[in-house]
């Protein structure tokens, strides 16, 4: 049986397309005398061409066919996916475009579930949690769905979700938090470098590559790891459902699907179309009709984006070395 949405998209594709058809043959075939007929016929099939596909377009935007969005979080979680002055690594998912497509997503009337697929080994903290935030105010079902990797902040995201399924191979865990420096001191002291401190604040350059951390800095930044680490267990425990105790107790460790699913870090194994037709009973409906939302960016934006994979291989390495100066916190 065919929906009124169906035709009504059939008819707007169908009208668009025969109004650019007798556009086109106006323009290129009646109006101008001297252009030959075959020059006329291909002009007006290309003007129709075009006319069906900007009337596809606007068919899919006044009767949409979809009813869940699915966002991806691909790659290491950032504020902005690493952009900046030097090249970084390419594939890194900027938390800012991934709350704004579930905020679209959850203002589009014809969305009723979210769907939210991990594949990411984690990364900043702060970022982790607002894509978290994002999806608990989702209004709606909201199911989250490890595809290869949903480890550390990719598992912080999902304790915002109402259920995470996974497949039996997917690497799930990693509930902790990791601080990292580089320490200089002994090559810089090899090439004739020294440090010196000009600093206002008794902790202002804690973690610093080019000297050596005191027992009281040492203390001072494992407690920030311990402070951002209850918060984690504390957003797991009260989303996940699960005893603070028992989060603790799994000491940041990886576990495989299966493993993770018989230890209740997981709620459900399956493959995509079963999490489908699975969302189909909630929603009351014979099947879902999935809709990929993805972030609106500009033309000189996307540019941009191929520019950098393309500069990757050139800066990679210097981008790590500059990244490795001060100390780095991440789930």
């Amino acid at each position: 049986m065919v929906s009124s949405e169906g035709i009504g998209r059939l008819a707007v594709v169908v009208g668009g397309g025969l109004a650019f058809v007798i556009i086109g043959v106006v323009l290129f075939i009646i109006f101008p005398a001297t252009l030959t007929d075959l020059l006329g016929v291909i002009l007006a099939l290309a003007v129709a061409l075009v006319g069906i596909r900007l009337a596809g377009n606007a068919a899919s935007s006044l009767f949409p066919d979809y009813d869940v969005a699915e966002v991806a979080v691909e790659g290491p979680i950032s504020r902005d996916g690493g952009g900046g002055r030097l090249p970084t690594t390419p594939g890194a998912t900027p938390a800012d475009d991934i709350v704004e497509q579930i905020d679209r997503a959850n203002d589009d009337d014809n969305v009723r579930a979210l769907l939210l697929k991990l594949n990411t080994p984690g990364g900043e903290v702060v970022p982790s949690d607002d894509i978290r935030l994002a999806a608990q105010r989702f209004d709606g079902p909201t199911i989250a769905y490890a595809t290869d990797v949903c480890a550390s902040g990719g598992y912080w995201i999902a304790s915002g979700c109402d259920e995470l399924w996974a497949r039996e191979g997917s690497i799930v865990g990693s509930i902790g938090v990791i601080g990292s420096r580089i320490n200089a001191s002994d090559l810089a002291e090899k090439v004739g470098l020294s440090y010196e401190r000009f600093a206002a604040g008794e902790y202002k350059d804690a973690g610093t590559a080019l000297k050596e951390m005191d027992d009281d800095e040492r203390e001072y930044l494992q407690g920030l790891i311990d402070d951002y680490y209850d918060t984690f267990v504390e957003r797991v425990s009260d989303g996940r459902d699960l005893e603070p105790g028992f989060v603790r107790d799994t000491e940041a460790r990886i576990y495989l699907g299966e493993q993770a699913y018989d230890m209740d870090l997981v709620d459900h194994l399956g493959t995509r179309r079963e999490i489908e037709d699975e969302l189909a009973d909630r929603l009351d409906t014979d099947e879902v009709t999935v809709e990929e939302f993805e972030p609106e960016r500009p033309l000189m934006t996307r540019v941009g984006a191929g520019a950098q994979q393309v500069a990757y291989a050139f800066g990679a390495g210097l981008a790590g070395l500059g990244d490795g100066r001060g100390f780095r916190l991440r789930s």
